[in-house]
């Protein structure tokens, strides 16, 4: 069931980036990404690290993705505006992913087939509950100092960018 849901996911990451790549639409593209990174998210679900999704998602989903989808809004593109594209660029990237597709279908035919049997692994590895125990316990001075540093950046950018306080 496992590799199952890994192949979904990554049919669907791949499909979402080729889509991205050739798409006429700058709105859909942008949104083809977006589709994108969530599916990336699902895989680090898949391989048990919960933290990595949640950042996924909020990051590049959420914040970069709106901070796209605005900038497009803003530039207002309109057909007129928009001059016939090239598509040399585009045999261009499909050219070179073909080649790191050679490339990687090389390696894998030069790897052995070696299974290693892994006995007590731990299953918690991944989990947001130990990073927050490790990160709340043992790193809890650098964590605060990397804090304080952050409000210090924040307090900078406003002094900086307000001119009148």
């Amino acid at each position: 069931m496992d590799q199952f849901l890994f192949f979904l996911v990554a049919f669907l990451a791949v499909a979402s980036a080729v889509y991205f790549v050739f798409a006429r639409n700058p709105l859909y593209a942008i949104l083809s990404l977006i589709v994108t990174m969530f599916s990336i998210a699902g895989m680090y679900i898949l391989l048990n690290a919960q933290f990595l999704a949640i950042i996924q998602i909020i990051v590049y989903a959420g914040a970069i993705m709106v901070l796209f989808l605005y900038i497009l809004m803003m530039l207002n593109l309109n057909k007129q505006d928009e001059s016939k594209k090239n598509n040399t660029l585009k045999f261009i990237g499909v050219f070179t992913a073909g080649l790191l597709l050679t490339g990687i279908l090389g390696v894998f035919r030069g790897v052995q087939q070696n299974h290693v049997v892994v006995e007590n692994v731990d299953k918690g590895v991944g989990l947001t509950k130990n990073l927050g125990r490790l990160l709340f316990n043992e790193y809890v001075l650098p964590f605060e100092l990397a804090s304080i540093l952050i409000l210090a950046g924040i307090v900078g950018a406003v002094l900086i960018g307000k001119k009148d306080l």
